[in-house]
């Protein structure tokens, strides 16, 4: 499977070390509280399973999924919510945990839908932000890596379900998705 990567731009060491520092970051911030993480499926599961390892402050883990980009590679701008969540958030303290951010369309619908629902507060960690295909500006409060506007895979980020289970995040190569 490697050999379908074109580069590497995120190692696994830099994966964890900087998980790491976004669970100490995390952990100040929540002092006090006990903070309900969401997953927003499928990507994120690997980013979240790390980053609640690291985490030294009590924590609740619940699931979102959904749907943008259906089998394409390019977001379609319509959210579908696939799974919604098993409890209510009300007066809870939300730290949404995202694979990518890249138009920015599914993470302002969710954060919206989530308001909406009345938390204590309400924020936002992502792996990755693409900003050059940023379409929809999201206010995100802390962010692992920028990258650029390539096509990645690895680290739970996919695709057609392939890949999710590489320790890094790779640029996938272009004949494998423009086919």
């Amino acid at each position: 499977m490697n050999d379908h990567i074109a580069e590497i731009l995120v190692s696994q060491e830099q994966l964890q070390q900087r998980i790491q520092a976004l669970a100490g970051e995390i952990a100040a911030a929540y002092a006090g509280q006990q903070p309900l993480l969401i997953s927003v499926l499928k990507g994120s599961i690997v980013f979240l399973s790390d980053l609640m390892r690291a985490l030294p402050c009590p924590h609740a883990i619940d699931f979102m999924a959904t749907s943008s980009y259906g089998a394409a590679t390019e977001s379609s701008g319509v959210v579908r919510i696939l799974k919604d969540l098993d409890e209510p958030i009300e007066d809870r303290h939300v730290l949404i945990v995202e694979d990518i951010i890249d138009s920015g369309y599914t993470l302002d619908y969710l954060r919206g839908l989530l308001l909406a629902r009345n938390p204590a507060s309400l924020r936002i960690v992502a792996l990755l932000s693409k900003p050059a295909r940023r379409q929809v500006d999201v206010p995100i409060d802390w962010i692992g890596f920028e990258i650029p506007d390539k096509f990645v895979v690895g680290y739970g980020l996919d695709f057609a379900e392939l890949y999710r289970n590489l320790p890094f995040i790779g640029v996938l190569k272009e004949e494998l998705y423009k086919a």
